[in-house]
């Protein structure tokens, strides 16, 4: 009798003990997704591992965003996807975007650690990717736009005032070929057709360059197919399987 309770003290040890730790994962898992936007995606059919990462508001670079602005740090995401490319546990990576732009350097840095990535990588453009979001868009191996999304193509900005002014026109030039370059390596797009769209006095009121709206993303080349959430884990799950068989 008392070897029976023993035994029910053990179970019911072992099972508060697997209570408490499915109780911490979730918690993890919630704060994850609170401070970072990112999520394991382990529960699926094809038993697949892949990490879900987003893009959104702002792209803070050195120098820190309003409080009340949306941001996305890339000192939190240049790590982040490191660790991705080290780990073992990480079969492909998934990237939400819904951004209108932000700091040039800082989202070109995400963009070719994207780009550099071994693993399988899908992007999905939700509300709209714009300005510098272009690159972010497109730096993954195959990307998607919904139906209503937007991407914007315009020159680089600049704010404050120019002491050289001819020096500092032709530093822009130089950030904006870099722009043109990557979104013409990464895309179906031409660097010139990107001039000329970026160029563009006809669309935006305030600014010369070119909205795209979903479908017309895919057919300027620069994303490769309308389609939601299903379409793009759908095609991750295809590009995992693919690499492994091809090992």
């Amino acid at each position: 009798m008392y070897k029976n309770m023993d035994e029910q003290t053990d179970c019911h040890r072992t099972k508060k003990g697997q209570d408490g730790k499915a109780a911490e994962a979730d918690e993890k898992k919630n704060e994850q997704i609170k401070e970072m936007g990112t999520v394991n995606l382990e529960e699926n059919a094809s038993r697949h591992r892949i990490k879900l990462i987003t893009i959104i508001g702002e792209i803070e670079g050195h120098e820190a965003v309003s409080g009340n602005t949306k941001a996305t740090k890339y000192e939190h995401l240049l790590p982040m996807l490191a660790e991705i490319e080290d780990s073992d546990e990480i079969d492909g990576l998934l990237i939400l975007l819904n951004t209108l732009g932000g700091d040039v350097e800082a989202g070109l840095s995400i963009a070719e650690m994207i780009a550099s990535l071994s693993k399988p990588t899908v992007s999905l453009v939700l509300g709209g990717s714009h300005s510098i979001g272009g690159p972010l868009a497109v730096s993954a191996n195959y990307s998607f736009i919904v139906p209503t999304g937007t991407m914007i193509i315009h020159p680089v900005r600049s704010n404050g005032m120019f002491i050289g002014v001819m020096q500092s026109f032709r530093n822009m030039e130089k950030t904006q070929d870099r722009i043109t370059g990557f979104l013409a390596k990464h895309s179906k797009m031409t660097k010139e057709r990107i001039e000329e769209l970026m160029l563009n006095p006809t669309q935006l009121v305030k600014d010369v360059g070119t909205l795209l709206e979903g479908k017309e993303a895919v057919e300027e080349g620069l994303i490769d197919e309308v389609g939601g959430m299903s379409e793009a884990l759908c095609k991750l799950h295809e590009m995992i399987d693919e690499k492994y068989k091809n090992r």
